[in-house]
């Protein structure tokens, strides 16, 4: 199509398609919006955006490419649905009400929930970092079974999806904290979709197909385990580092995105490096740097102690004060100590 012919004239003459989107919070289709027909919404579906939300936060070039339509078009189609949704400025307390609908998942341990102010929130990224048998996989095998809880239990009667960047997932360890719940071990199971992910591109992908999948999964959970595992292994070295943290940064703020749409979590965990040059302190600090410092909305850093016992210290947070709390990784899971 002609990027100069206006979007509300254009004709479809593709064959139409019935229900090719999702509804979202809003109630309305994406085929509400003026300008697009069942042919531009029925590929628009097919690239993730269902909902007039997620059209509302996306970018003109993003939406162009997805409907195979123009960037004028794209801008105005984008501005329908932020005209459609009253999409600006609002005052504090309706903004309070939104965040008081913001789900709190149980991390098994009541210091760490304390610690969190009730829990794992939804619509934000979390993200842990430590070294290697710091805690960080064993809590989110922790969370997609207690995701699948009442909330009277913690939970968010929901399921989880589990990108695993470095092959540490383990059925078993579901089964054996579900069992330590009285939980239906199969139905944990069933309610816990993973995918491998070999490089930078694919965990991309598989991370926006989550977030596309998520409505129709009841999917309040997205974990990624971890985040910068292929980033680091790709690009090495001084020379690439502009090209990394630039897709990166992308990459998390497709996380943030998806996480506001879908009202739902997404933990993260990191590695960390050491810093030679710390001659005071620990010398241990995340991959990332100041990219990835300021996405997630909470960062903690997990360390290990005696025995089962780690520490979990919050490093950062919008709402919440810095804090430490201790617990224990056993085979029932996470536990208080």
């Amino acid at each position: 199509m002609d990027e100069e012919h206006d979007y509300e004239d254009f004709e479809e003459t593709e064959e139409e398609t019935p229900d090719i989107g999702v509804e979202g919070e809003s109630g309305l289709e994406v085929t509400d919006l003026p300008g697009v027909g069942p042919a531009i919404g029925k590929r628009l579906a097919e690239s993730g955006y269902k909902s007039v939300e997620a059209i509302a936060v996306a970018s003109p070039g993003e939406l162009a490419a997805a409907g195979s339509i123009g960037e004028t078009t794209a801008t105005k189609i984008i501005k329908a649905a932020r005209d459609m949704l009253d999409i600006g400025f609002e005052t504090a307390d309706l903004f309070l009400v939104r965040r008081q609908n913001a789900g709190r998942i149980t991390t098994g341990s009541k210091a760490l929930d304390d610690l969190f102010g009730g829990g794992l929130e939804t619509q934000s990224i979390t993200e842990m970092y430590g070294s290697f048998r710091s805690g960080k996989t064993q809590m989110a095998h922790q969370l997609c079974v207690n995701i699948q809880r009442p909330p009277e239990e913690g939970g968010l009667e929901a399921t989880a999806i589990y990108v695993d960047t470095e092959g540490t997932f383990r059925p078993e360890r579901l089964v054996d904290m579900a069992e330590a719940l009285g939980m239906d071990s199969a139905k944990v199971l069933q309610n816990v979709v993973w995918a491998r992910a070999y490089n930078s591109d694919h965990q991309i992908l598989l991370c926006d197909q989550a977030m596309e999948m998520a409505p129709d999964k009841n999917a309040k959970l997205l974990i990624l385990d971890s985040v910068t595992s292929h980033f680091r292994a790709e690009y090495t070295g001084r020379g690439t580092l502009a090209a990394r943290q630039q897709k990166l940064n992308k990459h998390l703020h497709h996380l943030q995105r998806g996480a506001e749409i879908n009202n739902m979590a997404v933990y993260i965990t990191n590695q960390v490096m050491s810093r030679p040059d710390a001659f005071f302190g620990d010398p241990t600090a995340p991959v990332g740097g100041h990219v990835l410092a300021h996405v997630p909305q909470t960062r903690c850093y997990l360390r290990k102690s005696k025995g089962e016992r780690r520490i979990c210290r919050l490093v950062d947070s919008p709402n919440l004060p810095e804090g430490e709390a201790v617990f224990s990784v056993l085979k029932e899971g996470i536990r208080d100590v």
